[in-house]
């Protein structure tokens, strides 16, 4: 369903220019919930991933680039007269804040929950984000996670949604591709890494060791054999500058860390994160 709209003022467009990424995610009415997917090969990820679009937005000279999408959305939900709005140049790039060289946005249902027993069922190698705080980031990370054989990612209460608009951009929909839950969020404790209070005990009773990547006077180095002999691993991954807290480095069954050089004594988290999946990754 082709539709023509001059300006974002369109309330059709509330989702894409109006809505916060919290009014987005909807906490009162999960049901309700939206995210945003930006660029051709993201929404391709998205829908098949399983996730199903509310709407289309693009300039018209994009419309015939995306028709196989299109029409892949069509054979996949038949009963679905999917909204495609097109939007002149000028008010695109007005609403996105640069140019959209890859043709596209889509609005797309938030899907259910999943809880961590489902996405630790026949995980070996899964990464706990705690705290992260960064869309890039976590974005990345995930990139990293898809690219480099993750097969979970468990994120805390306090970690930035991986639906997030950047974060989804960021991991060139690969957020679709590696199963994750959020981790500790019932547990009603508060502070930094309150989580693991609950959510260490889980991993352990998942039959994972966790193993906490930080710089620690009694650390191993992440290339040390006991570590890639376990069986079932979980990477503990801590937001930047900050770390992860004590307590859970406290918790956690390792202390990693990645030698360096030349005085450097840490990465940022999503370069980190690259280093440990390749080295600690199921073999």
């Amino acid at each position: 369903m082709i539709i023509n709209v001059s300006t974002i003022d369109d309330p059709r467009l509330d989702a894409y220019a109006r809505l916060t990424e919290v009014q987005l995610r909807n906490k009162l009415e999960p049901e309700k919930g939206m995210f945003i997917a930006e660029s051709s090969k993201v929404i391709e990820r998205a829908v098949a991933g399983g996730m199903q679009p509310l709407s289309l937005l693009m300039e018209e000279k994009f419309l015939p680039g995306m028709q196989p999408i299109i029409e892949q959305i069509g054979q996949r939900y038949p009963d679905i007269d999917l909204p495609v709005f097109i939007l002149p140049h000028g008010q695109l790039k007005q609403l996105t804040g640069f140019e959209l060289t890859r043709g596209a946005l889509g609005a797309f249902r938030r899907p259910i929950a999943a809880s961590v027993e489902e996405v630790c069922r026949d995980a070996r190698r899964v990464a706990v984000l705690e705290d992260i705080t960064n869309h890039t980031n976590v974005g990345a990370i995930f990139r990293s996670a898809a690219a480099l054989g993750i097969d979970a990612v468990l994120v805390t209460q306090a970690c930035y949604d991986p639906l997030y608009r950047r974060a989804v951009r960021v991991s060139m929909g690969t957020v679709f591709q590696v199963p994750w839950a959020r981790i500790g969020a019932d547990s009603g404790a508060t502070g930094a890494g309150s989580w693991a209070h609950d959510g260490i005990p889980l991993l352990h009773s998942l039959g994972f060791k966790t193993a906490a990547l930080a710089l620690s006077d009694d650390s191993v180095s992440i290339d040390d054999p006991q570590l890639a002999s376990e069986e079932r691993l979980a990477l503990v991954l801590g937001t930047e500058g900050d770390g992860l807290a004590s307590s859970t480095i406290a918790n956690c069954d390792y202390t990693v860390r990645i030698p360096m050089a030349h005085g450097v004594d840490s990465l940022n988290v999503a370069a980190a994160s690259a280093v440990a999946f390749w080295e600690l990754r199921a073999k």
